[in-house]
């Protein structure tokens, strides 16, 4: 019986001595090592890969944004501004319910598979409003030309880029309602698109 309680006893201390050291490595000096090298060596997106604009945080370069006109009296969403380019769908899965003096979007996919009704809807719809939106004067945008990416949002939910054909798409409409050249504006494209990384 004396041999079994001290058994127990070594077991027990063994294993609050490991919890201790594992919580040490793991949950304090790992974090800080981490932490330490990254705001070291990358700053800036260990930041968040902040935007400012006059000394305050505006944004994050990793979310991308909506331009939107103000909420009209009646409306539950917002139109597009069509004066700037718009993003990829970003619909999010809903609201926040939670901490309801912020409106946040929950991110993340929908995960609704591609026979889905609700989807199929929602990406006929998004592709009759890009064709809508964007088609100007002597420049028709025909539902072939609508990149996937124009219709459909990314796996978060956020992403800030758009591809070049999305980009392109916009051009002309960007051109009219801002009141500039559509080379100009081609050419600002052109100037801010990166290149794949692989």
């Amino acid at each position: 019986m004396n041999s079994s309680a001290g058994n127990t006893a070594r077991l027990l201390g063994a294993g609050l001595r490991a919890l201790l050291v594992l919580t040490v490595l793991c949950g304090v000096l790992y974090p800080l090592a981490v932490t330490g090298l990254a705001q070291g060596l990358f700053p800036h997106q260990a930041n968040g890969s902040e935007v400012r604009q006059a000394g305050k945080v505006v944004g994050s370069s990793l979310i991308g944004q909506r331009y939107d006109l103000p909420l009209k009296k009646g409306q539950s969403s917002p139109e597009p501004d069509l004066k700037w380019f718009q993003p990829r769908p970003s619909n999010g899965l809903g609201t926040n319910s939670v901490n309801t003096q912020y409106r946040l979007l929950l991110s993340g996919a929908t995960n609704l598979s591609g026979d889905n009704a609700k989807l199929i809807a929602s990406v006929k719809a998004a592709r009759a409003a890009v064709v809508r939106d964007n088609s100007t004067p002597g420049h028709p945008v025909r539902p072939a030309d609508v990149p996937p990416d124009a219709v459909t949002s990314s796996g978060s939910g956020l992403d800030p880029d758009i591809s070049p054909a999305y980009a392109r798409l916009q051009v002309h409409r960007v051109a009219e309602r801002n009141h500039l050249s559509v080379p100009e504006v081609r050419r600002l494209v052109e100037e801010h698109t990166k290149q794949r990384v692989l």
